[in-house]
C-alpha cells in the first residue's frame, strides 16, 4: 500500500476498532478516520479526522485527494433494528454510500474497496445450518434488503469495471469498546453489561435463538486479512460468507454464570425476535478458510472471559 486508508464510518461499533487495528499497523498519519460526528476520545486524539457525510460524494471525494488515499473501508450503515423503524433513510444511507464509492473507484480515484455484508442477506427461505456460501436469499428486513443489493452491485462493479472491492457478509459481533449499535444480535454484548451492572438481563430475544456470533478482534483480523490477500486469491466479489460460533442466548448467560453464580436472565421478546428467526443459525464459511486462509480465534468462553474482564472497571 503506498497511499493512505479512509475509514468512512469510523466511531462505528466496527470503524472504532478498525481504525485503531490499522493505525497500529501502517502508522497513524496513513488512517484517515471519518465519520459524520466525532469518535471517542481515544479515536479524535489517535490520529487524523475528517467529519464527512457517507453519502456526499463531493465531500467524500475531496477527503481521498487531500489525502491522497488509495484505500476505503466503508463502513457506515443503519443497522437491522433500527433501520426497521426508519426504512428510507437506512436504504439511501446504505445504498448511496456504497454507490459513491463505487464509483470513485471505477473512476480511478481509489485502487481498492473494502464494504460489509451481513448474515441478513438470508432470509427464511434460506437453509437455517451451515447456510452456503451459495443459497436462497430472500431477506425480509431493510437492512439485508440493502445488503442483498449491495453484494449484487459490488460483483457488477468488479465484473463490468475491475472495480477491486472485497466483502464479508459478518455475523453477530462482540465487543467491549463500543456501546451496542442498534443490531438484532446487540443482546450478546450487552448482555455484560447488565451482568455486570444488575446481575440480570432482560433479553429481547428467545431463550433458545441461536445465531452466528464472531469477537470482534476476529473480525478485525478477517477484514484486514481478506484485504491483503493477493488479487487472484479473492474469488468471490458479492461477498463471503464468515463464521465463528453460534449460540443462544441461555448459552451466553451459562457462559457469564461461571464467573458471576447469581447472574439472572429473563425474556421478553420484541420485534427483534423475528428478525433473527429470520436468519441462519450456523454458517458454512470453508470458501474464505479456503481462499484466504481463515479462522477464528475465540469460542464463547473466552469471549466471556474476556468481555467482563474489560467491561468491570467501568462498573466498580
Amino acid at each position: 500500500m503506498n497511499g493512505r486508508i479512509l475509514i468512512i464510518g469510523a466511531c462505528g461499533q466496527i470503524g472504532t476498532e478498525l481504525t485503531v487495528a490499522l493505525r497500529e499497523r501502517f502508522g497513524a498519519e496513513r488512517v484517515i478516520a471519518s465519520d459524520i460526528r466525532n469518535g471517542n476520545e481515544a479515536l479524535m486524539a489517535s490520529g487524523p479526522f475528517e467529519i464527512a457525510d457517507a453519502m456526499d460524494y463531493r465531500a467524500i471525494e475531496d477527503i481521498i485527494y487531500r489525502h491522497k488515499v488509495d484505500t476505503v473501508y466503508l463502513m457506515a450503515a443503519m443497522l437491522s433494528a433500527v433501520a426497521e423503524r426508519f426504512p428510507k433513510k437506512a436504504w439511501d444511507l446504505n445504498m448511496n454510500s456504497l454507490f459513491n464509492i463505487l464509483n470513485l473507484a471505477k473512476e480511478g480515484k481509489i485502487e481498492k474497496v473494502f464494504w460489509p455484508s451481513s448474515i441478513a442477506v438470508f432470509g427464511p427461505s434460506t437453509p437455517k445450518q451451515d447456510t452456503p456460501q451459495q443459497t436462497i436469499m430472500e431477506p425480509t428486513t431493510v437492512y439485508g434488503i440493502s445488503k442483498q443489493t449491495g453484494e449484487r452491485w459490488c460483483e457488477y462493479y468488479h465484473k463490468k469495471y475491475g472495480v477491486d472491492v472485497r466483502s464479508v457478509r459478518y455475523p453477530g459481533l462482540i465487543s467491549y469498546t463500543t456501546e451496542p449499535g442498534g443490531g438484532t444480535t446487540d443482546y450478546a454484548v450487552d448482555i455484560y453489561h447488565r451482568a455486570l451492572k444488575h446481575k440480570h438481563y432482560r433479553c429481547f430475544l428467545k431463550a433458545d435463538t441461536v445465531l452466528p456470533m464472531m469477537y470482534m478482534e476476529d473480525a478485525i483480523r478477517a477484514t484486514i486479512s481478506i484485504m491483503d490477500a493477493d488479487d487472484v486469491d479473492v474469488k468471490i466479489r458479492s461477498s463471503y460468507n464468515l463464521a465463528a460460533i453460534s449460540f443462544d442466548p441461555e448459552a451466553s448467560a451459562a457462559s457469564i454464570r461461571k464467573h458471576m453464580p447469581d447472574f439472572d436472565i429473563s425474556y421478553a421478546p420484541d420485534f427483534r425476535q423475528e428478525i433473527a428467526d429470520s436468519w441462519p443459525q450456523s454458517i458454512d464459511d470453508s470458501q474464505a478458510r479456503k481462499d484466504w486462509g481463515w479462522k477464528h480465534n475465540f469460542d464463547l468462553n473466552e469471549i466471556t472471559s474476556v468481555m467482563l474482564k474489560n467491561l468491570k472497571p467501568q462498573y466498580g
